[in-house]
């Protein structure tokens, strides 16, 4: 084994240092306090604190030459006697109370007799007044309670240097400098995104060509925040550029700076600072970093805001050259238009690039790269509709799009096929809603009843402003986002039933597009309300009921869609104007069920026509249902029953 020294010096870590010497002065102090009460052999004198000593006197009175008393007023009086047989002088030393009972209980109940020690007999023999902690003094009573606190000094000792350098396996002590050539990937794995590509190039333009930007007065790091979705690739996009430029990465996590310690974030970004300035030119990359942007002063505790005091000052400006090289990249999932961010932090970051999710034709080049990247042979290409899949992914991140083909690879390993259309719209499915389950209402008849008229409700109002403008089956089908209609029941949500649809990449929704989606969402509690009358709706539309709330508070309350001031009353509201803005609230949601209960009652025949097959088949796709529907009747009839 190696010997103590070799270990301690072998190691780096202050704190495993810290603790061996902890440990060398505690064995040190044990060694002192914890030596043996006999004296020297030549010393004839032999020291006790053990009572039962004076006790046996009474037994070996005959034996006994002399007992003296040392020392009687004291707080621990001494008791010296010596057998005539032996040589050696005993010492007994008690406590003055205890004293006060041998006394009574022992020496004088058995006759035994005794004398004080004079002054001549105890400066003959001074060993006698000696004991232990006279002979160690400070020492021992140190030593002493050093053993007994020992633990708690460990622990002090540990704080102290944990306050000064951070804590083990904080963030700043624990972030690693990643070299360009461990970084994988590069800047052509940002399929589409041709605007972020474009933001990247200007940005290592301007970190090469800092000569250029100074002529222009501009000498400041270009510090860069990456705002966007998450999945969207900010991470990849700072390790990418660490490689470009053939500089070191340090990456750390915006939450995982935290350590419960105050002032412990401030200590581990200045930790990273000084590992970067070791380094010369790098990217310090803050991932996950949104809470850093917070409005501060929001708490009532004057530290809560250190740590994104402490990244101001570090964003501020080159504090020193040898600062000069460093280029601070932190990744947000939100931005200032939809998040209160601190303005001083914004105006930190020359550089802003926003990350967004990909479009129609981005998703499917996504699609086709990831399913490329497998072996021949897994994927069905003759079988495979890259155009519809990249549909009923709209508003998933490349990251999702992503786990929807490993979903889909791991479907076709496990049923020993291969990837198709087929098995990428289950994965789809799997990754959107999750596992599906039969077994749990097979045999709750009226429950599955209720569930299809529900779902069917759900659709019915989907594809009804289609069928008010007199279109064709086909062409509704064409319009509708409908995948499919399931009386399965779904864990991850909660359902006995669902509605798979598509969504659409367009964000900017009119009023009317609004209240069609409420509509929708009314469409099965209004479909049990018409089979069930007012007092059977279940609870099965709780979370239906829950989107419309967020719905019509965003077109109410902070959109003011219906009013002529166009104003965020949420900004507005008082004690008052809070009774006023739910009255509004519940005016809206009234008038739009209303309609929703009056549009489904057309619908009402047709729905109990395609109840039995869905209860019989559990699924129908959308060609199902459109099927059904050709053979049912004719839209045109329809549009004039409803």
């Amino acid at each position: 084994m190696p010997s103590f020294s070799k270990v301690y010096q072998s190691s780096k870590n202050i704190y495993v240092r810290v603790a061996f010497l902890l440990l060398i002065a505690i064995g040190a102090v044990a060694a002192v306090v914890y030596k043996p009460t006999v004296l020297p052999k030549a010393a004839p004198v032999v020291h006790s604190q053990d009572i039962s000593q004076i006790t046996a006197l009474a037994a070996n009175k005959s034996r006994l030459e002399y007992l003296l008393l040392a020392n009687p007023l004291s707080d621990f009086p001494r008791y010296v006697y010596k057998y005539r047989s032996d040589e050696t002088i005993h010492v007994v030393k008690v406590p003055s109370t205890s004293h006060a009972n041998l006394e009574r209980e022992v020496l004088l109940k058995n006759a035994i007799p005794y004398s004080i020690a004079k002054e001549e007999f105890l400066a003959s023999n001074t060993a006698i007044l000696e004991d232990e902690q006279s002979k160690t003094g400070f020492a021992a009573e140190a030593g002493t309670f050093f053993l007994r606190n020992a633990i708690g000094i460990a622990l002090l000792v540990f704080l102290f240097f944990a306050l000064r350098k951070g804590i083990p396996g904080m963030t700043g002590a624990s972030a690693s400098v990643i070299k360009p050539d461990s970084l994988k990937g590069s800047m052509d794995d940002l399929v589409g995104m041709e605007d972020i590509k474009q933001e990247v190039a200007h940005l290592e333009e301007m970190i090469r060509n800092r000569s250029l930007y100074r002529s222009h007065n501009i000498d400041k790091p270009f510090n860069v925040m990456l705002t966007g979705p998450a999945g969207t690739g900010k991470t990849k996009l700072a390790g990418y550029l660490a490689k470009k430029l053939d500089i070191p990465l340090i990456q750390a996590s915006g939450s995982g700076l935290e350590s419960g310690f105050v002032g412990g974030g401030s200590k581990a970004l200045n930790a990273i600072y000084k590992k970067a300035c070791k380094e010369g030119r790098c990217i310090i990359f803050l991932d996950e970093a949104q809470s850093l942007f917070m409005p501060r002063g929001r708490g009532d505790k004057k530290w809560d805001d250190d740590t994104a005091n402490t990244l101001l000052g570090l964003l501020d400006g080159i504090k020193s050259d040898e600062g000069a090289g460093i280029i601070w990249v932190v990744a947000s999932n939100f931005d200032d238009v939809n998040m209160q961010m601190d303005e001083a932090m914004l105006r930190r970051f020359s550089v802003k690039i926003n990350f967004r999710l990909p479009n129609r034709s981005e998703r499917h080049e996504l699609l086709n790269v990831f399913l490329s990247k497998k072996d021949q042979g897994c994927v069905n290409w003759s079988d495979m509709n890259l155009d519809y899949v990249a549909d009923i992914t709209a508003n998933l991140s490349p990251a999702l799009v992503e786990t929807v083909v490993d979903r889909a690879s791991m479907i076709a390993i496990q049923e020993k096929t291969v990837i198709t259309t087929d098995v990428l719209f289950r994965a789809f499915e799997r990754a959107s809603i999750g596992m599906t389950d039969r077994a749990t209402t097979a045999e709750k008849d009226k429950q599955r009843e209720r569930v299809a008229l529900h779902e069917l409700g759900h659709f019915f109002m989907q594809i009804d402003p289609y069928l008010r403008q007199g279109m064709s089956w086909e062409e509704v089908k064409e319009k509708s986002h409908l995948l499919k209609i399931s009386t399965e029941s779904v864990s991850k949500i909660g359902a006995l039933g669902y509605v798979l649809s598509s969504g659409e990449d367009v964000s900017l929704q009119t009023l009317e597009e609004m209240e069609q989606d409420i509509m929708q969402l009314y469409g099965g509690v209004a479909a049990e309300e018409l089979f069930y009358g007012a007092r059977g709706i279940s609870v099965g539309s709780q979370n239906d009921i829950q989107k419309v709330t967020a719905k019509l508070d965003l077109m109410v309350n902070r959109l003011s869609m219906y009013s002529r001031s166009k104003l965020d009353y949420t900004q507005l509201q008082g004690d008052g104007s809070r009774d006023e803005a739910v009255k509004q609230v519940e005016g809206k949601a009234d008038e739009l069920y209303t309609r929703t209960l009056d549009a489904i009652k057309g619908y009402k025949d047709i729905m109990v026509a395609l109840k039995g097959t869905l209860l019989d088949r559990y699924v129908l796709s959308k060609d199902e249902v459109f099927a059904l529907l050709a053979d049912l009747t004719e839209p045109q009839d329809y549009a004039k029953a409803a």
